[in-house]
């Protein structure tokens, strides 16, 4: 199993969060998709925003996160701005 370190966009603070919340590898990760981890994270780390979540995606798609299409970022912005009500 693949270190979520060794992921594009996830540092140390990153992979601890994730941990924290039961996603401790890249398969896993890459298995919840960036919406589901990020609703889990979310849960528990209140003050993670629309970064951390294009930051998700971009590690599971392996490119850099300002790299996303305006399309994918839309799509995400929509979710985070539904889950703040």
């Amino acid at each position: 199993m693949a270190e979520l370190t060794s992921m594009m966009n996830i540092g140390k603070e990153m992979a601890r969060k994730l941990d924290s919340v039961g996603i401790g590898s890249a398969e896993e990760l890459v298995r919840l998709g960036a919406e589901q981890a990020f609703l889990k994270v979310k849960g528990t780390y209140p003050n993670v925003c629309l970064v951390h979540l294009y930051a998700l995606e971009g590690a599971i798609r392996n490119v850099e996160f300002n790299s996303l299409s305006e399309g994918r970022k839309r799509e995400l912005k929509e979710f985070s701005d539904f889950l703040n009500g």
